[in-house]
């Protein structure tokens, strides 16, 4: 299957809850199913139940299902709580670490600024979203995206960083201090519905 390119909102509205933080997905009227009366439908099932957590993950930071399975995969292998692994090995992706200091303003921007080559990491030019950021990597912009970054910012007023990055606005430069902490996340997921999805 190939990446999704239509309507976002109506990821949205399939899930039932925003998967960006501005006002279009976020407005209550764009959240009720469509239809006057607004149909719901059947009552899930507990693999509807799973499934959807699933996709509210999925979605929220913009993967396809194949690459959805790896992190599944390598968070098992991991030592530790599989859920809080998995949860970790998302949020350190370099696209959402862009989003999360709000130099994009949801997952799409943030990923199309990282592929097109104007992030750096540790000085050098990394244009794989999914590239794994660790505790002491810096993050910053080329001169020429600052602009857009910055107008970005200003459009996001009172976003609150998470407290394992670092950011400082004047020079639009990340850091990632530590390791993400689950009440770090912020969003609220059942990551172990998700692991009992995929047993």
């Amino acid at each position: 299957m190939a990446r999704y390119t239509g309507p976002k909102v109506k990821l949205s509205r399939r899930v039932g809850v925003p998967i960006a933080d501005i006002p279009k997905h976020t407005r209550e009227e764009q959240l009720s199913p469509p239809g006057m009366h607004g149909y719901r439908g059947r009552r899930l099932r507990d693999y509807g139940v799973r499934l959807n957590e699933k996709q509210k993950l999925r979605f929220h930071y913009s993967i396809l299902e194949r690459q959805f399975r790896r992190y599944v995969a390598e968070a098992t292998r991991r030592p530790g709580n599989t859920g809080v692994v998995l949860m970790q090995l998302l949020e350190r992706r370099l696209d959402n670490a862009v989003r999360r200091t709000g130099m994009a303003r949801t997952i799409w921007a943030a990923r199309q600024m990282v592929a097109h080559g104007h992030v750096l990491v540790n000085g050098r030019k990394v244009d794989r979203p999914s590239f794994q950021l660790s505790p002491g990597d810096t993050v910053t912009l080329k001169p020429k995206i600052q602009k857009l970054a910055k107008e970005a910012m200003e459009s996001m007023g009172g976003l609150e960083v998470p407290g394992w990055l670092e950011f400082n606005p004047s020079e639009q430069s990340i850091k990632v201090v530590a390791t993400p902490a689950p009440d770090q996340i912020p969003f609220d997921i059942n990551a172990n519905l998700i692991i009992e999805f995929y047993r």
